[in-house]
């Protein structure tokens, strides 16, 4: 066995497995393939791994996916989400699903760059990635670079305006509703709202949507002077903040459409003397957890579910590829946006 750092001596072959064993190298290919019905046995198959180890024999994985046609590869294409910690948790939850089915991830990281992105894609191709995730960092609207429809591939945490590709995003209209009637459960009816900027290829400002619904469903009117319009950002959230506790009959609660909105909230609320939850409950979105765990009091809000969307995606690329139907229509999966309770409430 060679040495750690001895690169003098060629790599073990095959042929060294198979005459170390005594055997022949279809004996030892059928052992590592596990070939069924192959009638090897038991002691041979056990010898045969034992000499594998010894030698520290690796299959050529090029030589194999020539063989077989099959990479055991997928493919992730991002955005931004292998740089920042924020979605981060969609990569986890592919690569676990991915590893538990003897799969490995090629992560690529375009920076928002089509031009890059397009030629990962061809790059995976030429590797014979078996599918595809293409992923963005927050839901949106996408248009899927044309060589992604070559190859089973499915969107994450976006969608296409066609709706010619699977897609799995987060419930954001359900987690808007969800968020409210956690105000309105606890008693409040003047609840406001801080919700964010509305850009048509963003998906995040129907949370509004879930909002109404909610205050619909316990009869309270909606009222447009309850609901302001933010930058996503902690200063936005401390001046909307600052302009709803102007009203004549300001807020018991404040919805904020992000975490991020939901400090400036709080650096409002505890300028203006007001305890939190005492005086003015507040929730948020998103469940940055480097924001909402460490506010004080800790901010409750909802979560995006990105573990489990990436789970999904590789289970469905898994369960779909190479039976899925030209008339079946690719699936649209939402996922609902759970409660994290904390002290805001």
């Amino acid at each position: 066995m060679a040495r750690p750092g001895d690169r003098s001596k060629r790599p073990p072959t095959m042929t060294d497995v198979a005459r170390m064993v005594g055997v022949s190298q279809t004996t030892v290919s059928f052992v590592l393939n596990n070939v069924a019905g192959s009638n090897i046995s038991e002691e041979t198959r056990e010898r045969v791994l034992e000499a594998v180890k010894k030698l520290s024999y690796r299959p050529n994985a090029a030589a194999k996916v020539l063989r077989t046609s099959k990479s055991h590869t997928i493919g992730f294409i991002t955005d931004d989400i292998a740089t920042t910690p924020f979605a981060g948790n969609i990569i986890k939850g592919a690569q676990d699903m991915a590893w538990s089915n003897d799969k490995l991830l090629m992560i690529i990281n375009t920076s928002n760059n089509p031009e890059i992105a397009e030629a990962a894609i061809e790059m995976m191709l030429e590797r014979q990635v078996e599918a595809i995730m293409y992923a963005t960092w927050r839901h949106m609207i996408v248009e899927p670079p044309p060589n992604l429809y070559e190859v089973p591939a499915v969107l994450l945490d976006c969608f296409c305006a066609d709706r010619s590709l699977p897609s799995v995003v987060p419930d954001e209209v359900g987690g808007g509703r969800t968020a409210t009637e956690v105000l309105l459960r606890e008693g409040h009816r003047r609840v406001g709202y801080i919700t964010l900027a509305y850009r048509p290829e963003m998906q995040a400002f129907v949370r509004l949507e879930g909002y109404k619904t909610a205050l619909a469903s316990y009869g309270i009117p909606f009222d447009p002077a309850l609901v302001r319009t933010g930058t996503s950002t902690a200063v936005g959230g401390y001046s909307e903040t600052l302009e709803l506790m102007k009203l004549p009959d300001p807020p018991t609660a404040i919805f904020c459409a992000n975490d991020r909105t939901a400090m400036g909230a709080y650096d409002a609320l505890k300028e203006l003397g007001l305890s939190i939850p005492r005086d003015v409950a507040v929730i948020g979105f998103d469940n940055q957890e480097i924001i909402s765990a460490f506010l004080r009091p800790g901010l409750s809000t909802l979560a995006l579910s990105h573990y489990q969307m990436g789970q999904w995606a590789v289970e469905y690329l898994l369960s779909h590829r190479g039976t899925q139907e030209i008339s079946e229509p690719p699936e649209q999966k939402t996922i609902e946006c759970p409660v994290v309770m904390r002290e805001s409430v």
